[in-house]
């Protein structure tokens, strides 16, 4: 939910990050990076979406939920027999980091789960937008 409620005045598509502002957690408040291979998506839906969202209807609406899925989501999974919400890609790209290698404290910064940091990973941890695209980089290598 929080990618189909991101607007593209959020999305810094040089600096190669997306910031999430609302999220159920202060910790979800995040910038998020944009892996180098997924960027010329980013690109292309920036280009393309009439509407202030990144991802909208042809219509140039917003696309919630429901909207998102029956569309697209649900299709995806039926081609391919699978049955998976699209929260699964979350927990698949968690383990994914921590199977690449992450640094655990790198994965949650990516993750929002900075809550879950040690007090030694929150007082002494600053980590730079590029640490997180590289972190986010191992899972998916151009």
């Amino acid at each position: 939910s929080e990618f189909l409620d991101l607007k593209k005045e959020n999305v810094h598509l040089k600096e190669q990050y997306f910031d999430v502002v609302a999220a159920k957690t202060e910790n979800g408040v995040r910038k998020v990076p944009i892996a180098d291979k997924l960027l010329p998506f980013y690109e292309a839906w920036f280009e393309r979406s009439p509407c202030e969202y990144l991802l909208c209807t042809t219509e140039g609406q917003h696309l919630d939920y429901f909207n998102y899925c029956d569309t697209y989501w649900d299709p995806l999974m039926e081609e391919y027999d699978m049955k998976h919400t699209p929260h699964d890609t979350r927990h698949t790209c968690i383990s994914m980091m921590a199977d690449a290698g992450v640094a655990p404290t790198i994965q949650k910064k990516i993750a929002g789960h900075s809550g879950a940091m040690s007090l030694t990973e929150r007082v002494y941890t600053h980590l730079d937008i590029q640490t997180l695209i590289d972190g986010i980089n191992m899972i998916c290598p151009l």
